[in-house]
């Protein structure tokens, strides 16, 4: 057999059948499902007739609209958003799909549930109908979103047409500096490729850098990746994420324990494999990266200053930064940094696992919230908000001036009442700066925890490394 990338692995043990030279029908191992993409597909699914498959190998989760306000019942207040979460659990209930539903203790975010329940395992195909289902590559299973007639073809027969991708390879090698983080990786990658720079590829990490990240770091740097159009990101399995899946897995016991673990090790590029693409960069050349514009590539080094329109490199660039100024009120030639803020959200599947939330405490830690700014956190599952208060966390960025709220997407899209008026600028750990994004006219700047809670600490973009020492 010729070498064959990682990516060709996971697709070559998912193929039912070959269907032509582009495309496969692919097995699907875990199915993720959300109130907003699933109605018209089960509404399909009814017309015909038809019942779902395998109903354990598919799972719901309400995140996107769900209200984040402190209270210990949530109500959806919305008729539509309301509507959307009874259809679903009507669904579920219908072809008995596991829910995370409204006032579930571990309801949260499912590209943050499904891993910390042990539902994600090297090798496994998972897929979403939400585009950063990318973030599994870090435990070495492939992830990626589908659309509504595709979510309706997997509950019928497991399976998807799958087109197939063509092979990227990112390495990354050296040290990380300190004050930088996963975030400020993979905003540094997205801004030298592009936002459409990993369009068509699956993009596979590697590199001593890599190695080095915890498998929640891990999990941003896959997250992000498709905001560089990536289909996929993938990093090899080793002991790390080996050890992350076994500790959530308890269905994996002793006796089965050495035949995961040796299948799991087979889980990598083959030495002399080829990628149709590689680009290589220094973990050390990294900064704290924020974003400037309207797209996850118009980022910066938190040091830098806003572009100039005339100094791109083409007319669509010119035309692109020209629209993203007039957007987000900067001038050309300004500092990135001290521009002030009016919010702060920390949370999303990107940023809103329990070490980011100590990240953040870890900058907040006897200070507060700067007079003027609105900071919320929102964790990413009852899970996670549960370890945060146990470990005090939460107790401090509330005597700090931060909100501390239920979990769900809140902020990361005006899905949602957690909205954003227009002209606010928002300090933001989530994945997308797009125009409206965060509410209509609201300006984001994205950047990683420690950045964000530095914002909401000075009421400005901050460098973190430039704060002084926090003794307390």
């Amino acid at each position: 057999m010729p070498p064959r990338t990682l990516y060709q692995k996971l697709v070559d043990s998912h193929t039912v059948s070959r269907l032509d030279d582009d495309n496969v029908l692919l097995y699907c191992d875990l199915h993720l499902m959300n109130e907003y993409t699933s109605p018209q597909a089960f509404a399909g699914l009814h017309e015909q007739g038809r019942e779902v498959l395998v109903p354990g190998q598919n799972v719901s989760v309400v995140s996107h609209i769900i209200p984040t306000h402190p209270t210990k019942i949530r109500v959806i207040a919305d008729t539509a958003s309301a509507l959307q979460a009874t259809n679903l659990r009507a669904n579920c209930e219908r072809h008995g799909i596991p829910l995370f539903d409204t006032n579930d203790t571990l309801q949260g975010i499912e590209h943050v549930i499904a891993p910390e329940h042990g539902m994600i395992r090297p090798g496994m195909v998972v897929i979403c109908g939400d585009s950063h289902t990318t973030t599994y590559g870090a435990l070495g299973a492939l992830g990626f979103g589908i659309g509504t007639s595709e979510v309706e073809h997997v509950l019928a027969t497991q399976t998807l047409v799958y087109r197939m991708a063509k092979t990227m390879r990112i390495r990354v090698d050296g040290t990380l500096p300190a004050g930088t983080t996963a975030k400020d990786l993979i905003l540094r990658i997205i801004g030298r490729i592009g936002a459409q720079g990993a369009r068509g590829y699956v993009v596979e990490y590697c590199g001593s850098a890599i190695s080095d990240l915890s498998v929640e770091a891990r999990f941003t740097l896959c997250n992000m990746t498709v905001e560089a159009a990536a289909r996929g990101a993938l990093i090899a399995p080793d002991a790390v994420s080996v050890d992350y899946v076994l500790r959530r897995a308890p269905d994996i016991d002793d006796a089965q324990r050495p035949a995961a673990q040796a299948y799991w090790e087979t889980l990598r590029s083959d030495a002399d494999a080829s990628f149709d693409l590689e680009f290589a960069f220094d973990a050390s050349d990294v900064e704290p990266y924020v974003t400037w514009g309207t797209s996850p590539d118009q980022v910066l080094p938190v040091s830098g200053h806003i572009p100039f329109p005339e100094d791109q490199m083409d007319d669509a660039g010119q035309r692109a930064t020209e629209r993203a100024l007039s957007y987000t009120h900067l001038a050309p030639g300004a500092a990135l940094e001290g521009t002030a803020i009016q919010h702060v959200f920390i949370g999303s599947c990107t940023n809103g696992r329990i070490e980011d939330l100590r990240a953040v405490a870890d900058v907040v830690r006897g200070r507060k919230v700067a007079e003027g700014v609105r900071a919320m956190v929102v964790p990413g599952s009852g899970a996670v908000k549960a370890q945060a208060e146990r470990e005090g966390l939460a107790d401090l960025l509330v005597s700090a001036g931060f909100e501390w709220r239920q979990p769900g997407c809140s902020m990361c899209l005006a899905m949602n009442d957690d909205v954003l008026a227009d002209g606010v600028r928002c300090a933001s750990t989530t994945n997308r700066n797009f125009e409206g994004r965060q509410g209509r006219g609201a300006i984001t700047h994205l950047m990683s925890p420690a950045m964000a809670a530095a914002a909401a600490v000075t009421g400005k973009i901050t460098d973190v490394r430039k704060l002084e020492p926090n003794h307390v």
